[in-house]
Protein backbone atom coordinates (compact mmCIF):
# COMPACT_ATOMS: atom_id res chain seq x y z
CA UNK A 1 0.00 0.00 0.00
CA UNK A 2 1.41 3.62 -0.79
CA UNK A 3 -0.33 6.53 -0.08
CA UNK A 4 0.32 8.32 -3.20
CA UNK A 5 -0.23 5.27 -5.55
CA UNK A 6 -3.15 6.45 -8.28
CA UNK A 7 -3.55 3.05 -9.41
CA UNK A 8 -2.04 3.99 -13.07
CA UNK A 9 1.42 2.62 -13.25
CA UNK A 10 3.43 0.19 -10.73
CA UNK A 11 6.79 1.20 -9.69
CA UNK A 12 10.18 -0.24 -11.20
CA UNK A 13 10.69 -2.69 -8.32
CA UNK A 14 14.55 -2.15 -8.16
CA UNK A 15 13.85 1.50 -8.20
CA UNK A 16 11.11 1.08 -5.21
CA UNK A 17 13.63 -1.19 -2.99
CA UNK A 18 16.41 1.88 -3.62
CA UNK A 19 14.04 4.63 -2.63
CA UNK A 20 12.85 2.56 0.27
CA UNK A 21 16.55 1.88 1.47
CA UNK A 22 16.43 1.70 5.89
CA UNK A 23 13.13 3.70 6.17
CA UNK A 24 10.71 0.51 6.81
CA UNK A 25 13.15 -1.03 9.07
CA UNK A 26 13.63 2.57 10.99
CA UNK A 27 10.12 3.18 10.82
CA UNK A 28 9.36 0.91 13.64
CA UNK A 29 10.41 3.42 16.02
CA UNK A 30 7.88 5.55 14.38
CA UNK A 31 5.12 3.55 15.14
CA UNK A 32 3.50 5.08 18.66
CA UNK A 33 4.34 8.44 17.60
CA UNK A 34 2.49 8.00 14.61
CA UNK A 35 -0.44 6.96 16.32
CA UNK A 36 -0.32 9.51 18.73
CA UNK A 37 0.05 12.46 15.69
CA UNK A 38 -3.34 10.54 14.26
CA UNK A 39 -4.84 10.47 17.62
CA UNK A 40 -4.09 13.89 17.61
CA UNK A 41 -5.44 14.98 14.27
CA UNK A 42 -8.37 13.11 14.30
CA UNK A 43 -9.70 15.04 17.51
CA UNK A 44 -8.97 18.52 15.85
CA UNK A 45 -10.86 17.02 12.61
CA UNK A 46 -13.63 16.74 14.14
CA UNK A 47 -13.56 19.70 15.60
CA UNK A 48 -13.59 21.79 12.54
CA UNK A 49 -16.64 19.80 11.09
CA UNK A 50 -13.89 17.20 8.75
CA UNK A 51 -15.03 14.01 10.79
CA UNK A 52 -18.79 13.55 12.68
CA UNK A 53 -18.32 12.39 16.07
CA UNK A 54 -19.58 9.28 15.72
CA UNK A 55 -16.44 8.81 13.52
CA UNK A 56 -14.23 10.20 15.80
CA UNK A 57 -15.48 7.46 18.74
CA UNK A 58 -14.93 4.47 16.35
CA UNK A 59 -11.19 5.87 15.35
CA UNK A 60 -10.08 6.96 19.03
CA UNK A 61 -10.37 3.44 21.02
CA UNK A 62 -9.05 2.01 17.32
CA UNK A 63 -5.89 4.05 17.76
CA UNK A 64 -5.79 3.90 21.43
CA UNK A 65 -5.42 -0.05 21.03
CA UNK A 66 -3.00 0.19 18.91
CA UNK A 67 -0.72 2.36 20.71
CA UNK A 68 -1.33 0.03 23.55
CA UNK A 69 -0.27 -3.40 20.92
CA UNK A 70 2.47 -1.16 20.10
CA UNK A 71 3.98 -0.71 23.40
CA UNK A 72 3.00 -4.54 24.13
CA UNK A 73 4.29 -6.05 21.39
CA UNK A 74 6.17 -4.21 19.22
CA UNK A 75 5.04 -3.18 15.53
CA UNK A 76 5.52 -4.40 12.00
CA UNK A 77 4.86 -3.46 8.47
CA UNK A 78 3.18 -5.94 5.97
CA UNK A 79 5.35 -6.58 2.79
CA UNK A 80 4.41 -4.05 0.13
CA UNK A 81 3.30 -1.55 2.75
CA UNK A 82 5.97 1.04 2.45
CA UNK A 83 5.83 3.03 5.67
CA UNK A 84 4.38 3.56 9.07
CA UNK A 85 2.17 5.59 7.68
CA UNK A 86 0.73 3.55 5.13
CA UNK A 87 0.71 0.81 7.97
CA UNK A 88 -1.48 2.83 10.53
CA UNK A 89 -4.05 4.03 7.69
CA UNK A 90 -4.31 0.32 6.36
CA UNK A 91 -4.77 -1.31 9.89
CA UNK A 92 -7.67 1.31 10.49
CA UNK A 93 -9.36 0.79 7.26
CA UNK A 94 -9.03 -3.13 7.77
CA UNK A 95 -10.72 -2.80 11.27
CA UNK A 96 -13.08 0.31 10.32
CA UNK A 97 -13.84 0.15 6.87
CA UNK A 98 -13.73 3.71 4.66
CA UNK A 99 -13.77 5.67 7.83
CA UNK A 100 -9.57 4.86 8.43
CA UNK A 101 -9.35 6.51 5.03
CA UNK A 102 -10.36 9.89 6.56
CA UNK A 103 -7.13 9.68 8.59
CA UNK A 104 -5.14 11.47 6.29
CA UNK A 105 -7.08 14.71 5.47
CA UNK A 106 -5.84 17.37 5.96
CA UNK A 107 -2.37 15.95 6.22
CA UNK A 108 0.80 15.11 3.98
CA UNK A 109 2.94 12.06 4.59
CA UNK A 110 5.76 14.88 4.89
CA UNK A 111 4.02 16.93 7.86
CA UNK A 112 3.24 13.42 9.73
CA UNK A 113 6.71 12.46 9.32
CA UNK A 114 8.07 15.87 10.35
CA UNK A 115 5.71 15.16 13.60
CA UNK A 116 6.66 11.55 14.13
CA UNK A 117 10.50 13.02 14.21
CA UNK A 118 9.55 15.42 16.39
CA UNK A 119 7.58 13.59 18.98
CA UNK A 120 10.76 10.54 18.87
CA UNK A 121 13.63 13.31 19.31
CA UNK A 122 11.63 14.63 22.38
CA UNK A 123 11.43 11.59 23.84
CA UNK A 124 15.36 10.42 23.05
CA UNK A 125 16.35 13.85 24.57
CA UNK A 126 14.37 13.57 27.81
CA UNK A 127 15.92 9.82 28.08
CA UNK A 128 19.37 11.72 27.25
CA UNK A 129 18.86 14.12 29.91
CA UNK A 130 18.18 11.90 32.53
CA UNK A 131 20.84 9.46 31.80
CA UNK A 132 23.18 12.95 31.59
CA UNK A 133 21.68 13.32 35.08
CA UNK A 134 22.33 10.32 36.76
CA UNK A 135 25.97 10.56 35.73
CA UNK A 136 26.49 14.05 37.02
CA UNK A 137 24.82 12.94 40.34
CA UNK A 138 27.22 10.36 40.23
CA UNK A 139 30.39 12.68 39.53
CA UNK A 140 29.83 15.04 42.27
CA UNK A 141 29.05 12.40 44.32
CA UNK A 142 32.87 10.66 44.09
CA UNK A 143 34.24 14.78 44.05
CA UNK A 144 32.87 15.21 47.94
CA UNK A 145 33.71 11.79 48.76
CA UNK A 146 37.42 12.47 47.12
CA UNK A 147 38.05 16.17 47.34
CA UNK A 148 41.00 15.68 49.92
CA UNK A 149 43.23 13.59 47.68
CA UNK A 150 45.60 15.63 45.85
CA UNK A 151 45.90 14.48 42.00
CA UNK A 152 48.60 15.86 39.75
CA UNK A 153 47.48 18.39 36.88
CA UNK A 154 49.54 18.92 33.99
CA UNK A 155 50.19 21.43 31.21
CA UNK A 156 51.48 20.51 27.85
CA UNK A 157 51.18 16.83 29.17
CA UNK A 158 53.99 17.94 31.81
CA UNK A 159 53.43 17.97 35.96
CA UNK A 160 52.44 21.50 36.25
CA UNK A 161 50.51 22.17 39.53
CA UNK A 162 48.79 20.50 41.97
CA UNK A 163 45.06 19.52 41.02
CA UNK A 164 43.03 17.04 43.07
CA UNK A 165 39.89 14.44 42.66
CA UNK A 166 37.52 16.73 43.84
CA UNK A 167 38.59 19.09 40.61
CA UNK A 168 38.97 16.33 38.47
CA UNK A 169 35.31 14.85 38.61
CA UNK A 170 33.98 18.09 39.43
CA UNK A 171 35.27 18.81 36.30
CA UNK A 172 33.57 16.75 34.28
CA UNK A 173 30.23 17.61 36.14
CA UNK A 174 29.85 20.75 35.28
CA UNK A 175 30.86 19.83 31.83
CA UNK A 176 27.75 18.24 31.87
CA UNK A 177 25.93 20.92 33.13
CA UNK A 178 26.77 23.37 30.40
CA UNK A 179 25.98 20.57 27.93
CA UNK A 180 22.63 20.67 29.39
CA UNK A 181 21.98 24.44 27.98
CA UNK A 182 22.46 22.57 24.30
CA UNK A 183 20.17 19.49 25.49
CA UNK A 184 17.66 22.30 26.40
CA UNK A 185 17.99 24.16 22.94
CA UNK A 186 17.55 21.23 20.97
CA UNK A 187 14.78 20.50 23.04
CA UNK A 188 13.05 23.59 22.68
CA UNK A 189 13.00 23.21 18.67
CA UNK A 190 12.15 19.91 19.19
CA UNK A 191 9.25 20.70 20.82
CA UNK A 192 7.47 22.89 18.13
CA UNK A 193 4.23 21.59 16.03
CA UNK A 194 4.71 21.18 12.39
CA UNK A 195 1.35 19.08 11.95
CA UNK A 196 -0.69 21.20 9.39
CA UNK A 197 1.89 22.55 7.25
CA UNK A 198 0.84 19.59 4.72
CA UNK A 199 3.60 19.51 1.93
CA UNK A 200 4.95 22.75 3.16
CA UNK A 201 2.05 24.79 2.14
CA UNK A 202 -0.56 24.56 4.40
CA UNK A 203 -4.13 23.27 3.52
CA UNK A 204 -7.38 24.85 1.83
CA UNK A 205 -9.08 23.18 5.12
CA UNK A 206 -10.00 25.34 8.43
CA UNK A 207 -6.92 23.06 10.28
CA UNK A 208 -7.09 24.22 14.26
CA UNK A 209 -3.00 23.56 14.25
CA UNK A 210 -3.02 25.46 18.03
CA UNK A 211 -5.44 22.49 19.08
CA UNK A 212 -3.59 19.74 18.04
CA UNK A 213 0.00 21.91 19.53
CA UNK A 214 -1.80 21.21 22.99
CA UNK A 215 -3.07 17.64 22.52
CA UNK A 216 0.75 16.33 21.67
CA UNK A 217 2.17 18.56 24.53
CA UNK A 218 4.23 20.83 22.11
CA UNK A 219 5.56 23.98 24.00
CA UNK A 220 4.81 26.69 20.60
CA UNK A 221 4.21 25.66 17.08
CA UNK A 222 5.93 26.39 13.38
CA UNK A 223 4.01 28.76 12.24
CA UNK A 224 5.18 29.14 9.14
CA UNK A 225 4.28 26.45 6.92
CA UNK A 226 7.78 26.67 4.52
CA UNK A 227 9.67 26.88 7.45
CA UNK A 228 8.39 23.66 8.82
CA UNK A 229 9.50 21.71 6.47
CA UNK A 230 12.60 23.79 6.21
CA UNK A 231 13.15 22.91 9.61
CA UNK A 232 14.31 19.00 8.34
CA UNK A 233 17.79 19.01 8.26
CA UNK A 234 17.89 21.90 10.82
CA UNK A 235 16.48 20.32 13.68
CA UNK A 236 18.06 17.18 12.83
CA UNK A 237 21.45 18.87 13.05
CA UNK A 238 20.75 20.47 16.22
CA UNK A 239 20.23 17.66 17.91
CA UNK A 240 23.04 15.64 17.22
CA UNK A 241 25.05 18.74 17.80
CA UNK A 242 23.87 18.51 21.63
CA UNK A 243 24.34 15.06 21.77
CA UNK A 244 28.03 15.44 20.58
CA UNK A 245 28.56 17.95 22.98
CA UNK A 246 27.30 15.69 25.85
CA UNK A 247 29.37 12.96 24.00
CA UNK A 248 32.47 15.13 23.82
CA UNK A 249 32.53 15.19 28.02
CA UNK A 250 32.50 11.56 28.11
CA UNK A 251 34.99 10.92 25.43
CA UNK A 252 37.45 13.08 26.93
CA UNK A 253 36.72 11.54 30.30
CA UNK A 254 37.15 7.81 29.38
CA UNK A 255 40.27 9.19 27.25
CA UNK A 256 41.49 10.54 31.23
CA UNK A 257 40.95 7.04 32.56
CA UNK A 258 42.80 5.26 30.11
CA UNK A 259 45.70 7.35 30.89
CA UNK A 260 44.82 7.17 34.62
CA UNK A 261 44.47 3.41 34.94
CA UNK A 262 48.26 2.78 32.97
CA UNK A 263 51.49 1.58 35.06
CA UNK A 264 52.91 4.78 34.40
CA UNK A 265 50.04 6.92 36.19
CA UNK A 266 47.98 4.22 38.70
CA UNK A 267 45.89 7.67 39.86
CA UNK A 268 42.79 5.20 39.91
CA UNK A 269 42.08 1.53 40.03
CA UNK A 270 39.06 -0.71 39.05
CA UNK A 271 38.61 -4.48 39.69
CA UNK A 272 39.31 -6.96 37.33
CA UNK A 273 36.06 -7.67 36.16
CA UNK A 274 35.84 -4.50 35.09
CA UNK A 275 38.84 -4.76 32.39
CA UNK A 276 39.88 -7.56 29.92
CA UNK A 277 43.10 -9.54 29.50
CA UNK A 278 45.64 -10.23 26.46
CA UNK A 279 45.74 -13.21 24.62
CA UNK A 280 49.87 -13.46 25.06
CA UNK A 281 50.48 -11.00 28.26
CA UNK A 282 49.17 -12.59 31.70
CA UNK A 283 49.70 -9.34 33.19
CA UNK A 284 47.40 -6.91 31.58
CA UNK A 285 44.42 -5.81 32.88
CA UNK A 286 42.94 -3.22 29.62
CA UNK A 287 40.56 -0.28 29.92
CA UNK A 288 38.69 -1.69 27.11
CA UNK A 289 35.27 -0.58 27.99
CA UNK A 290 36.97 2.85 27.92
CA UNK A 291 38.72 2.91 24.65
CA UNK A 292 35.48 1.73 23.43
CA UNK A 293 33.24 4.82 25.31
CA UNK A 294 35.87 7.22 23.35
CA UNK A 295 35.52 6.00 20.02
CA UNK A 296 32.14 5.86 20.58
CA UNK A 297 31.78 9.44 21.12
CA UNK A 298 34.27 10.39 18.70
CA UNK A 299 31.86 9.02 16.01
CA UNK A 300 29.07 10.69 17.41
CA UNK A 301 31.40 14.12 16.98
CA UNK A 302 30.93 13.69 13.49
CA UNK A 303 27.57 13.70 13.34
CA UNK A 304 26.50 17.08 12.89
CA UNK A 305 28.57 17.57 10.34
CA UNK A 306 27.68 14.40 8.25
CA UNK A 307 23.79 15.99 8.49
CA UNK A 308 25.63 19.05 7.48
CA UNK A 309 26.67 18.02 4.87
CA UNK A 310 23.50 16.16 3.27
CA UNK A 311 21.60 19.34 3.99
CA UNK A 312 23.63 22.01 2.49
CA UNK A 313 22.02 24.07 -0.36
CA UNK A 314 18.84 22.44 -0.39
CA UNK A 315 16.50 24.72 -2.49
CA UNK A 316 13.19 25.10 0.38
CA UNK A 317 10.61 22.28 -0.29
CA UNK A 318 10.56 18.63 0.96
CA UNK A 319 13.58 16.58 -0.55
CA UNK A 320 14.09 12.96 -0.46
CA UNK A 321 17.46 13.70 0.56
CA UNK A 322 16.57 13.87 4.29
CA UNK A 323 15.25 10.35 4.52
CA UNK A 324 18.74 9.30 5.13
CA UNK A 325 19.07 11.43 8.14
CA UNK A 326 17.61 8.75 10.15
CA UNK A 327 20.04 6.33 9.42
CA UNK A 328 22.63 8.35 11.07
CA UNK A 329 20.90 10.10 13.66
CA UNK A 330 18.44 7.64 15.02
CA UNK A 331 21.44 4.98 16.41
CA UNK A 332 22.87 8.20 18.00
CA UNK A 333 20.52 8.10 20.91
CA UNK A 334 21.01 4.52 21.91
CA UNK A 335 24.87 4.90 21.25
CA UNK A 336 25.32 7.81 23.70
CA UNK A 337 23.06 7.05 26.77
CA UNK A 338 24.55 3.26 26.49
CA UNK A 339 27.87 5.19 26.97
CA UNK A 340 26.64 6.93 29.94
CA UNK A 341 24.90 4.67 31.36
CA UNK A 342 28.49 2.37 31.21
CA UNK A 343 30.31 4.94 32.40
CA UNK A 344 28.11 5.29 35.34
CA UNK A 345 28.47 2.14 35.99
CA UNK A 346 32.10 1.93 35.73
CA UNK A 347 32.58 4.95 38.51
CA UNK A 348 30.43 3.35 40.72
CA UNK A 349 33.58 0.76 41.04
CA UNK A 350 36.53 3.10 41.16
CA UNK A 351 39.19 3.20 43.91
CA UNK A 352 41.32 6.23 43.62
CA UNK A 353 45.40 6.14 44.59
CA UNK A 354 45.87 8.25 48.26
CA UNK A 355 49.47 8.04 47.64
CA UNK A 356 49.98 9.37 44.35
CA UNK A 357 52.27 12.61 46.11
CA UNK A 358 54.44 10.41 47.83
CA UNK A 359 56.05 9.46 44.53
CA UNK A 360 59.18 12.27 44.10
CA UNK A 361 58.87 12.78 40.46
CA UNK A 362 55.84 14.81 41.46
CA UNK A 363 57.68 17.28 44.11
CA UNK A 364 57.88 20.18 41.91
CA UNK A 365 54.27 20.18 41.39
CA UNK A 366 54.65 22.52 44.32
CA UNK A 367 56.78 25.19 43.01
CA UNK A 368 54.07 27.23 42.80
CA UNK A 369 53.00 27.21 45.91
CA UNK A 370 56.51 28.19 46.89
CA UNK A 371 56.30 30.88 45.17
CA UNK A 372 53.16 32.29 46.19
CA UNK A 373 54.17 31.89 49.95
CA UNK A 374 56.83 34.58 49.24
CA UNK A 375 54.72 36.77 47.39
CA UNK A 376 52.53 36.32 50.59
CA UNK A 377 55.54 37.43 52.55
CA UNK A 378 56.13 40.31 50.81
CA UNK A 379 58.46 39.39 47.45
CA UNK A 380 57.19 40.94 44.29
CA UNK A 381 55.69 38.02 42.13
CA UNK A 382 58.80 38.05 39.74
CA UNK A 383 61.43 38.45 42.05
CA UNK A 384 59.67 35.28 44.01
CA UNK A 385 59.33 33.30 40.28
CA UNK A 386 63.13 34.18 39.77
CA UNK A 387 64.10 33.02 43.86
CA UNK A 388 62.23 29.47 43.12
CA UNK A 389 63.87 28.70 39.95
CA UNK A 390 67.01 29.27 41.38
CA UNK A 391 66.08 26.70 44.15
CA UNK A 392 65.04 24.18 41.48
CA UNK A 393 68.56 24.65 39.85
CA UNK A 394 70.78 24.77 42.59
CA UNK A 395 68.83 21.91 44.76
CA UNK A 396 67.45 24.02 47.44
CA UNK A 397 63.79 23.65 46.87
CA UNK A 398 61.47 22.32 49.32
CA UNK A 399 58.00 21.82 48.27
CA UNK A 400 55.98 23.30 50.53
CA UNK A 401 53.58 20.40 52.90
CA UNK A 402 49.88 22.93 52.75
CA UNK A 403 47.74 23.66 50.36
CA UNK A 404 45.42 26.80 50.92
CA UNK A 405 43.30 27.25 48.18
CA UNK A 406 40.01 28.83 49.40
CA UNK A 407 38.68 31.20 46.11
CA UNK A 408 35.50 29.69 44.37
CA UNK A 409 36.54 26.91 42.11
CA UNK A 410 39.78 25.45 43.85
CA UNK A 411 40.75 22.40 46.02
CA UNK A 412 39.77 24.36 49.12
CA UNK A 413 36.60 25.65 47.87
CA UNK A 414 34.92 23.11 45.05
CA UNK A 415 31.41 24.86 44.44
CA UNK A 416 29.87 21.14 43.72
CA UNK A 417 26.92 23.09 45.13
CA UNK A 418 26.56 25.64 42.96
CA UNK A 419 27.12 23.44 40.23
CA UNK A 420 24.49 21.38 41.30
CA UNK A 421 21.43 24.54 41.39
CA UNK A 422 23.65 25.04 37.59
CA UNK A 423 22.79 21.64 35.97
CA UNK A 424 18.88 22.12 38.35
CA UNK A 425 18.28 25.27 36.98
CA UNK A 426 18.89 23.61 33.51
CA UNK A 427 16.50 20.61 34.26
CA UNK A 428 13.57 22.29 35.42
CA UNK A 429 13.77 24.28 32.05
CA UNK A 430 12.59 20.94 30.20
CA UNK A 431 9.35 20.55 31.87
CA UNK A 432 8.67 16.91 31.06
CA UNK A 433 5.94 16.66 33.44
CA UNK A 434 3.41 19.28 31.49
CA UNK A 435 4.21 17.00 28.08
CA UNK A 436 3.80 13.59 29.78
CA UNK A 437 0.45 14.90 30.87
CA UNK A 438 -0.45 16.10 27.49
CA UNK A 439 0.05 12.76 26.28
CA UNK A 440 -1.69 10.44 28.87
CA UNK A 441 -4.65 12.76 28.12
CA UNK A 442 -4.78 11.96 24.64
CA UNK A 443 -4.17 8.47 25.33
CA UNK A 444 -7.33 8.32 27.92
CA UNK A 445 -9.60 10.80 25.80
Amino acid sequence: MKLWQKNTTSIDKRIEQFTIGQDAELDLVLAPYDILGTLAHITMLEEVGLLKKKELNKLRPALQQLYQKVQDEGFTIDDGVEDVHSQVEMLLTRELGDIGKKVHSGRSRNDQVLVDLRLYFRDELQQTVLEVQTLFERLQELSEQHQDVLLPGYTHTQVAMPSSFGLWFGAYAESLADDMLLLHAAYRLVNQNPLGSAAGYGSSFPLNRQLTTELLGFDTLNYNSVYAQMGRGKTERTVAFALSTVAATVGKMADDICWYVSQNFQFIRFPDQLTTGSSIMPHKKNPDVFELIRAKCNQLLGLPNQIALVTTNMISGYHRDWQVLKEGLFPAFGQLKDCLAILDYALQHTSVNEDIMDDERYRYLFTVERVNEKVLNGKAFRDAYQEVGREIADGTYVPPTDINHTHEGSIGNLQNEAIAEKFQNVLQQFEFEKTQQSIKKLLKG
